[in-house]
């Protein structure tokens, strides 16, 4: 299957401005992630509460997007967006200056509600300017340049961590926001040709959910996109104490290891790029599956096995980071390519149920520590088989309701 190359427009400086805003969901949680083990040290705190501002930040970001995209879809793209970028700035500045963990959490949850307006207006921008044959393409472009955040953003917060300290990281959140937000005054045009009025009424509001969520091509394609992020989300949230307090790696390399790791979602990402081309979505989901599970599979073996090494964490995060590589562009796309009119919903629907699968899977890591590998282990796999089962049972309902079987 063979594809037209990709149009000169999408080299336009809004792919940019995409790209800036979907990586500040990955920078507003990798920058800090070497200064949890000294914010419980710092607030005298256990794990389980400083896991808090990182599942509080993912229940506010999930939540904010079924009122975000209702609103943008109603109001437009471009006044959301700058609201957006505001909110997050001033909550920023709230975290760097937080005397107490619990403000620290209130302001990561705020702080969430401006990423999330970026990362959804973002995803239905690109519904907005780009033809549905080539989204999942653009995104998977996009999501190279996006990997870098993940690569970068341990190690640059690892720096800050042993040189200034844990509130150095939410100063250049705040920077960067402040930035992306001048130039989005300045460059962004209005994308949502297809302006709603009713589309935060009650009445149309339940019929936009209901169409959306009565779609099997959304189901489709949310559900992977959901387990797939909940894995990454595991080694987000618990990495830094494995890798730290369990295998004894040193703060200022912990970001090094975890860039190494990551790096395979940008090597997923280039993979994705090339498969698009010669084959379907629906084929390049179920390699990225079949990616998922034997990262988790990998994990839970090596661990059973005794091999309790720092590699063998940086290996199975580095398979199941390029899993998601593969899974993200093809889920992205697809599941809000069949609303034009709803792009705005069918985004913020679909990273609701993202987050909301992130949550659980964090509090499980958070409620599972136990100074030992087998919780993560356990959880990877059981995300994994999951994932390879749920997309192979969803293709075998389309292809028989395909044929009316």
């Amino acid at each position: 299957m063979n594809h037209p190359p990709l149009p000169q427009f999408v080299h336009a400086p809004i792919l940019v401005l995409v790209t800036a805003m979907l990586m500040m969901q990955p920078l507003s949680t990798d920058l800090y992630l070497a200064s949890l083990p000294s914010l419980a040290t710092v607030f005298e705190v256990p794990v389980s509460t400083v896991q808090l501002t990182l599942s509080l930040f993912v229940i506010g970001f999930g939540s904010a997007q079924l009122i975000v995209g209702p609103l943008s879809d109603r109001y437009g793209r471009r006044p959301v967006l700058l609201a957006g970028l505001a909110t997050y700035l001033i909550a920023s500045l709230l975290c760097g200056l937080s005397p107490s963990i619990d403000m620290l959490i209130a302001a990561r949850f705020v702080q969430a509600l401006g990423c999330c307006t970026a990362v959804m207006i973002a995803r239905a921008i690109v519904r907005d300017a780009y033809p549905p044959e080539y989204s999942a393409r653009v995104i998977a472009r996009a999501s190279t340049w996006i990997s870098m955040a993940p690569i970068l953003g341990p190690v640059l917060g690892s720096v800050l961590q042993v040189s200034l300290g844990w509130r150095a990281a939410f100063a250049v959140l705040g920077l960067f926001s402040a930035t992306l937000l001048v130039v989005c005054v300045m460059r962004l045009p209005e994308t949502n040709e297809y302006k709603n009025p009713n589309a935060t009424h009650l009445s149309g509001l339940l019929e936009n959910y209901r169409r959306v969520m009565g779609s099997h091509d959304f189901w489709s394609h949310v559900l992977p996109s959901a387990l797939s992020y909940g894995g990454i989300f595991m080694f987000i949230s618990g990495s830094s104490f494995i890798l730290i307090k369990v295998l004894g790696v040193p703060t200022q390399w912990f970001g090094v290891c975890f860039a190494v790791a990551v790096s395979g979602y940008m090597t997923g990402t280039l993979v994705c790029r090339r498969l698009l081309m010669t084959i379907t979505g629906a084929q390049a989901l179920r390699i990225g599956t079949a990616c998922a599970l034997a990262g988790g599979c990998f994990f839970l073996i090596a661990t059973w096995l005794g091999l309790w090494h720092w590699s063998m964490v940086v290996l199975s995060m580095f398979i199941t980071m390029a899993s998601h590589g593969i899974i993200f562009p093809v889920t992205q796309a697809g599941a809000v390519a069949p609303f034009p009119k709803q792009a705005g919903t069918a985004a913020g629907l679909m990273g609701s149920i993202m987050m909301l699968c992130a949550f659980i899977v964090g509090s499980l890591v958070g409620a599972t520590h136990n100074g030992t590998l087998y919780p993560m282990a356990v959880i990877s796999c059981c995300i994994g088989s999951l994932n390879f089962i749920t997309v192979r049972i969803m293709a075998r309902r389309c292809a028989l309701a395909a044929t009316g079987t």
